[in-house]
């Protein structure tokens, strides 16, 4: 594999710095629009010098928004809504600098009008199971993944430990993830059919976006995975 650039690491640091930010700001009565706007106005003011997903830094939505998967487009919108003392909000962003992408999400946890912190304290039970199940995922994507390894298999693998356990994969084209590439277009993805070993790519996301079957609540963790002597690390 050839040495990915530190610039690609600054990129996904500044994802991460980004979601903590939101985590210190985030409050009830916030509207979703403002949050989008001060995540981008975040990235932009540290380092980012565009956003590389249609133009958009931060795709946010909120309580029943969760769980809807649709292909973004140019001119998106976060909803015109406040944020609710008990809510559910995902978060995922897309910082770019010189064409070096980066790609991070998260589902945040609001409770008695105060941020949750730490998965186990989350009292509402569907929510507290949603996230462990995206832990679980990503620990099972570690523990799995090989050089060998098939983007299809991947997918394979994942989607029958998510319906195991009880739930649905909401992805609206059927991904896990795709690799991160220079161009858009030349994103491959987690998905059937994609013989492609994930050593193909010298990087790829990992980003499930499942729920419990009819719920109106979604789930979304993304990291981004790269191979290093033979084995599968985080970004």
């Amino acid at each position: 594999m050839t040495e990915i650039s530190k610039e690609y690491f600054a990129m996904q640091d500044l994802g991460r710095e980004t979601m903590d930010y939101v985590r210190s700001i985030v409050k009830p009565g916030m509207n979703l629009r403002q949050l989008r706007a001060e995540c981008e106005e975040y990235m932009l003011s540290r380092g980012a010098d565009s956003f590389w997903w249609c133009g958009v830094g931060a795709f946010m939505f909120s309580g029943d928004e969760t769980a809807v998967s649709v292909v973004p487009e140019s001119g998106y919108e976060a909803a015109d809504k406040l944020i609710g003392s008990d809510d559910i909000i995902t978060i995922d962003l897309s910082p770019q600098r010189q064409g070096v992408w980066g790609d991070f999400a998260r589902t945040l946890i609001l409770e008695d009008g105060k941020l949750v912190r730490d998965i186990k304290d989350i009292k509402n039970e569907e929510w507290r199971g949603g996230l462990f199940m995206e832990e679980l995922l990503h620990e099972t994507l570690l523990d799995i993944a090989g050089e060998d390894m098939t983007f299809e298999e991947l997918h394979r693998r994942i989607d029958a430990l998510a319906e195991e356990k009880g739930y649905r994969n909401l992805d609206c084209l059927g991904n896990f993830g795709h690799s991160i590439e220079r161009r858009d277009e030349d994103r491959i993805y987690s998905e059937k059919g994609n013989a492609r070993k994930l050593s193909s790519v010298s990087m790829f996301t990992f980003e499930p976006h499942i729920s419990l079957p009819g719920s109106k609540y979604g789930f979304k963790k993304e990291d981004i995975y790269y191979f290093k002597d033979g084995r599968l690390k985080r970004m």
